[in-house]
C-alpha cells in the first residue's frame, strides 16, 4: 500500500492480495477436509477419559462438525502465508521504520500465535473441561453434542492464538511510533480492566474459572508487551552534519 500510489491501485493490489489469500485457504481447506477425521480424534484429546462419545441431534450436525473442524485447521495452516499478505499489503505504508521486516513481523506473529493454540489445547481446555464436568456430580450424565464441543474447542483455540499476537502488535506499533513502553506501563490499569472484559466475551462458558484462565495469560502477555516496547523502540536517527562558514580568505572558505 503505497501512500503515493492513487485509490483505485490500492484497491487493486487489496484485490490482488485477497485473491492470494482465498486461493492458499481454499487448497488448505480441501487438505484439512481429507484429514477431518483424524483432525476430529485429536480435538477430542481433552476430553478423553471424561466422556468417551460424542452426539449429534440432527443430520446436518455431523457434516458441520467436520466444516467446522476444517475451516479452523485451514485457518492455522494459512496462518503464515495470510499473513505475509497482509504484510506486502501495508509494508509500502510502513516507512523505512519497519522496511525489510516482513520476516520478523510474519515469523513473530505466526510464532505467537502458534504458541497460543498449544498453549490452548495442552495447558487451558483439559483443566478447564475438567472442572466444568466435574459439577454434574454423580446424578448428572454428560451427554455432550458434537457441534457443541467442537465450536467449544475451536473458538477457545483460536481466540487464545489471537490473544498471544498481543506483543506482535506492540512491536509494530511501537517501530511505527505509535506507542511507547511509558504509555503502556501509564495504561496498566486500564488495560486490566479491557483484559478481562475481553476475557469474559473469548471465554465460550460464563463461569469466572474459564475467565480466568483467559486473563492470566493475557497479563502476562501485556506485561511482555510492554518490555518489548522498550526494547524494541526505535533508534533516534543520526542528527545531520551541519557546515557552517565563518571565514573567507581569497577564494577559501572555513567550516566547522
Amino acid at each position: 500500500m503505497d501512500p503515493s500510489l492513487p485509490l483505485p491501485s490500492h484497491l487493486d493490489e487489496l484485490r490482488r492480495r485477497l485473491i492470494y489469500s482465498l486461493v492458499f485457504f481454499t487448497c488448505a481447506f480441501a487438505g484439512a477436509f481429507n484429514y477431518s477425521s483424524l483432525l476430529f480424534k485429536v480435538l477430542k484429546r481433552p476430553i478423553s477419559g471424561t466422556v468417551e462419545k460424542l452426539v449429534f441431534f440432527s443430520p446436518t450436525e455431523a457434516l458441520a462438525v467436520y466444516l467446522n473442524i476444517s475451516l479452523t485447521a485451514a485457518l492455522i495452516v494459512s496462518m503464515p502465508f495470510l499473513l505475509y499478505q497482509l504484510w506486502k499489503f501495508i509494508e509500502p505504508a510502513a516507512g523505512q521504520s519497519l522496511k525489510n521486516s516482513a520476516f520478523a513481523f510474519v515469523g513473530g506473529a505466526t510464532l505467537s500465535f502458534s504458541a497460543g493454540v498449544l498453549f490452548s489445547y495442552f495447558l487451558l481446555l483439559p483443566p478447564a473441561i475438567k472442572f466444568l464436568l466435574g459439577f454434574a456430580g454423580p446424578d448428572l450424565q454428560p451427554v455432550i453434542s458434537a457441534q457443541n464441543y467442537i465450536s467449544f474447542i475451536t473458538w477457545t483455540v483460536m481466540g487464545t492464538g489471537l490473544v498471544f499476537e498481543m506483543p506482535v502488535l506492540s512491536y509494530i506499533l511501537t517501530r511505527l511510533g505509535i506507542v511507547n513502553h511509558r504509555f503502556l506501563r501509564s495504561k496498566y490499569k486500564f488495560a486490566v480492566i479491557a483484559i478481562l472484559v475481553v476475557a469474559a466475551i473469548l471465554t465460550p462458558t460464563s463461569d469466572i474459572f474459564n475467565m480466568m484462565l483467559f486473563a492470566a495469560p493475557m497479563l502476562v502477555l501485556y506485561e511482555l508487551s510492554i518490555w518489548i516496547s522498550r526494547f524494541s523502540a526505535a533508534a533516534p536517527a543520526a542528527a545531520p552534519s551541519v557546515v557552517i562558514t565563518t571565514g573567507q580568505v581569497g577564494n577559501e572558505k572555513t567550516a566547522l
